[in-house]
């Protein structure tokens, strides 16, 4: 049974014995009501008229013949006449009525008064009795209307005991049948709720709770999947944050508020040599303690007092030594974690980070700028000198004309020189810059570009007497590059070669097609060739590739600057080259359309 159904049987329960009681004592007081004005109007009456009747007949008792008494008691007898309610009523009346009538022929015959007397007692006599039976009628229904309340009053106390054990029923029971399965499922959700084993609400019964029982037991499939579907997707990402701090190419520690260390990933622990249960679970304090190492790392977090309100120390550099005894170079950054806690609105310190980066690249850049502004300052150091001596010759007044052309022509080469190592500088300045170069791109013959960059080494290839071969083929279809840029990445290509050729060698630059869309220029030497391991680094800024030979190399600009020219139109610049074998220099322009 439904609570609903419950909750309405009590009430219509409480409503028919409160309409039963009222309607009882309603019919029972109306009742007795009838009873009374029944009695009012059959006897009392009657007895009311017999008292004027007597009064009448004592007034005749003193004057017989008087006329206003006589109608009194002829008036009461009529009225009395007209209420006849009980048996032998209607007999006296009669018998009054002749006596009466008697009484008014003796007065109207001028009767003896003792005549007259006589049967004014016989009046009496017969009124006495009349008035005797109203009342005894009147005793006896007024005793049966006592009994009738008596009766009522009886069933009033029965019927109100009834309705007060119901209602003291109810008012226990009820409460009872709505609040013990609400109880029931509070315990149920509770238990669900908690961490036990309870996964469902039972369903006792097929009501009102029990349909909320089953939209809770609904509900809470849909949690449990819910938090399924959550656990799967914190796990993945769980999974996925420890896969890249495990992957982090940087050292990574962790710790708590306590400076306790949480997290360890590979590169930390490679980098201080110690295993993950050494490090996890350990205070910075012990650890610092332990070696050198551990003690610069942790240093900078032991030295903040009060790191929750501290602010982030600058980074430091740390010098490991690698198993395979090459130095790295790692920077330290302290960081504080700070997180924001919902509930209470407020940014809580939840501890601390220690970031280590390989920063080894940039300092050996570093320490080749180093090198390469000392060598490129030791280069323009010389032709200035040589600069310097040649004009104090020219102003000696000793000096012969021919000498004095012959340093003038060294002047100019020293100048030359010093002319292209500072457009070098230049070019490379605006490439690291991000300053756009200007390409002046255009139709050109490759014979062109040819020819004046052979012409501007040939004074270098005739001192070394070199053997200059030159391949182009006069049907080449025209490039699409720009002249001075091409020209000066030939005669940068050139340059090298010689440079590196020994004397008397041979030295080839050749054209031609392998593409449709694709013309390819080389330079091909005799020199000392280059490693396979080296041709990507001699295309980088101020590399410097180790070799035998006593060649003196350039400033490591030449050849980045020549392939960034090259790219920057379209093309591509690489190196085939073996060791004792010479290298042999390519590019490529894209045909003109």
């Amino acid at each position: 049974m439904s609570l609903k159904l419950k909750i309405r049987l009590s009430i219509a329960l409480m409503l028919v014995l409160l309409l039963g009681l009222g309607g009882y004592t309603f019919f029972s007081l109306q009742r007795l009501e009838g009873g009374a004005r029944g009695i009012q109007r059959a006897n009392f009456r009657s007895v009311e008229y017999g008292e004027q009747m007597l009064r009448a007949l004592e007034a005749l008792q003193d004057r017989p013949t008087a006329q206003p008494p006589l109608q009194q008691l002829r008036r009461a007898l009529t009225r009395e006449a007209a209420n006849i309610t009980e048996p032998g009523e209607l007999e006296l009346v009669d018998t009054l009525t002749q006596q009466l009538a008697d009484y008014q022929r003796l007065v109207d015959d001028r009767a003896p008064d003792a005549a007259q007397v006589a049967q004014l007692h016989q009046l009496r006599a017969a009124t006495h009795r009349m008035m005797q039976l109203n009342a005894r009628s009147f005793n006896r229904q007024t005793d049966q209307a006592a009994a009738t309340a008596r009766g009522a009053r009886r069933t009033v106390l029965v019927l109100l005991l009834l309705s007060t054990v119901v209602g003291l029923s109810l008012v226990v029971r009820l409460p009872r049948a709505v609040l013990r399965p609400l109880r029931r499922l509070r315990a149920d959700v509770e238990d669900v709720a908690s961490p036990g084993p309870a996964t469902q609400v039972s369903i006792a019964k097929n009501d009102e709770v029990g349909a909320v029982a089953l939209a809770l037991n609904r509900a809470f499939g849909y949690m449990q999947d819910q938090r399924s579907v959550t656990r799967a997707a914190l796990a993945t990402e769980r999974s996925r944050l420890e896969s890249l701090i495990e992957h982090l190419d940087e050292g990574l520690l962790l710790l708590d508020p306590d400076r306790t260390v949480l997290l360890a990933n590979p590169v930390a622990r490679e980098l201080l040599g110690r295993e993950a249960a050494a490090l996890v679970g350990r205070r910075a304090e012990d650890l610092s303690q332990e070696t050198e190492l551990l003690n610069a790392l942790f240093r900078p977090l032991l030295a903040q007092e009060g790191a929750q309100a501290g602010t982030t120390p600058a980074p430091v550099t740390l010098t490991f030594t690698r198993p395979d005894g090459e130095t790295a170079y790692y920077q330290l950054t302290l960081n504080h974690i700070v997180s924001r806690n919902r509930e209470t609105g407020r940014t809580e310190f939840v501890g601390h980070i220690l970031s280590l980066r390989n920063v080894s690249d940039f300092k050996k850049l570093d320490e080749v700028k180093s090198n390469y502004l000392a060598t490129i300052s030791h280069e323009l150091k010389t032709p200035l000198a040589s600069i310097k001596l040649s004009l104090m010759l020219l102003q000696d007044e000793r000096t012969e004309p021919e000498e004095r052309q012959r340093i003038a022509d060294g002047i100019g080469d020293e100048t030359q020189r010093l002319l292209g190592m500072v457009g070098q500088l230049l070019a490379v300045s605006r490439l690291d810059a991000g300053a756009e170069i200007q390409f002046d791109v255009q139709p050109i013959t490759l014979a062109q570009v040819v020819n004046y960059a052979i012409d501007t080494v040939r004074p270098q290839v005739e001192d070394k007497e070199l053997r200059l071969r030159l391949e182009l083929p006069a049907s080449l279809p025209a490039a699409r590059a720009d002249v001075e840029k091409t020209t000066w990445v030939l005669i940068n290509l050139l340059a090298n070669a010689i440079r590196y050729s020994p004397r008397g060698a041979d030295l080839c630059v050749r054209a031609d097609q392998h593409a449709a869309h694709e013309l390819t220029i080389s330079v091909q030497d005799c020199g000392p060739g280059i490693a396979p391991e080296h041709h990507e680094r001699i295309f980088q800024r101020f590399s410097e590739v180790p070799n035998t030979t006593g060649h003196k190399g350039g400033s490591g600009l030449g050849l980045s600057i020549s392939r960034e020219f090259i790219e920057a139109q379209g093309g591509r610049l690489w190196v085939v080259s073996e060791p004792a074998q010479g290298s042999h220099f390519r590019f490529t322009l894209p045909v003109a359309g």
